[in-house]
């Protein structure tokens, strides 16, 4: 019997429509005058209008790169190095890992940087940015428990104050759609069904520092030559995200309830907000340990995850639940279930008997 894939938000299975893609992609280097160069870069431009065309976007709004986030860092530190020494940059304490990252980075560096609590659903407080703020860095969604951000407000009041917001919109954008108004955006390959490369979208007027220099690639922002099969993979998977989204999160969010009924019923402590990403269905079980109700369901047929794969390996507790005010124990008995593209009633009708049981015989811990 198949398994059931209950992490997609850790990375979305490879969809068709990449795949499609990928077996159309041509050898070359877009540079180059011959032939070939001249079809990578065809493919290139075809990849590059798609995705603009996804997001409602000029093509010269668009930058291809290696991930998400290397588009975060190059959003925050080509935004920075633009910005007066005395503009501050303030992000949320239970944002992405590369958020937090580079913010702490730029502090390093001299930067007045603010990371400003959030509550206990994990949501932003707009109120906030205050006055001498020059950068915002907001994520559309939390990657942990899915709460979805008040991101229009964040934008309204940043831009009333003067200052550039940075969207991080690698989670979420194949659920919700993406406000207007951010200057600068970053987007995850993977997170989509891409499996691969990432991009930011920078707004007509606004300019940023690249993190690497030695060519003039992709408008000045980021040199070296480009990855032309991520590229067109990336906007197969962005393109089909805006396809149908409605159903699709219709779908996904009967499903994830389900699964959230069904963790509280086994003594979960849910977390995440009402308006959280449809697919999300997460929670912490202050007796258990997070790898041992991961292993047990592995075991079982189940794929899901404590939080974000980006700190896999780690023992450290979830930074996002305890931002959110949760008990260390708490943070370390976290569970997160995810549902995708690919999610069926009957993967969630077997993952009901299968979760059941497999927690039941999973040892809580001291």
């Amino acid at each position: 019997m198949r398994r059931i894939l209950l992490d997609d938000a850790g990375g979305a299975p490879i969809l068709h429509e990449v795949a499609a893609a990928l077996r159309n992609v041509p050898d070359g280097n877009p540079s180059s005058l011959h032939a070939e160069g001249r079809a990578a870069r065809a493919a290139l431009d075809h990849a590059r209008d798609q995705t603009a065309h996804a997001l409602g976007a000029d093509r010269t709004e668009i930058t291809f790169t290696s991930s998400g986030t290397e588009a975060v860092n190059l959003a925050l530190f080509g935004a920075a190095g633009r910005l007066p020494g005395s503009g501050v940059i303030l992000t949320w304490a239970a944002e992405h890992q590369a958020v937090l990252g580079a913010a702490r980075r730029l502090q390093a560096d001299g930067r007045q940087v603010v990371i400003a609590p959030v509550d206990q659903e994990a949501r932003a407080d707009p109120d906030a940015i205050a006055p001498g703020t020059g950068l915002v860095s907001i994520g559309l969604a939390n990657n942990e428990v899915g709460t979805i951000q008040p991101v229009r407000e964040v934008i309204d009041r940043a831009h009333a104050l003067g200052a550039l917001v940075h969207l991080d919109a690698c989670a979420g954008p194949r659920w919700i759609p993406i406000p207007d108004g951010a200057d600068v955006v970053s987007f995850s390959g993977h997170k989509l069904g891409a499996g691969r490369g990432g991009a930011i979208y920078v707004k007509n007027g606004v300019r940023i520092d690249p993190l690497f220099y030695g060519g003039p690639q992709e408008w000045g922002r980021r040199a070296g030559h480009e990855d032309v099969a991520a590229a067109a993979a990336f906007a197969a998977a962005i393109a089909a995200s805006a396809a149908d989204r409605d159903r699709r999160a219709s779908e996904a969010q009967k499903r994830s309830t389900a699964l959230r009924d069904l963790l509280g019923e086994l003594g979960g402590r849910l977390t995440g907000a009402a308006e959280r990403l449809p697919n999300f269905a997460s929670c912490s079980f202050a007796e258990r340990k997070g790898e041992d109700m991961l292993l047990a369901l592995d075991i079982a047929g189940i794929a899901a995850s404590s939080g974000s794969a980006c700190a896999s390996g780690s023992l450290d507790p979830s930074h996002v639940l305890l931002a959110m005010g949760l008990r260390l124990d708490e943070a370390l008995g976290s569970l997160r279930l995810t549902t995708g593209y690919a999610t069926t009633d009957e993967d969630i009708s077997r993952a009901r008997d299968i979760i059941t049981a497999a927690l039941s015989r999973s040892p809580a811990h001291a």
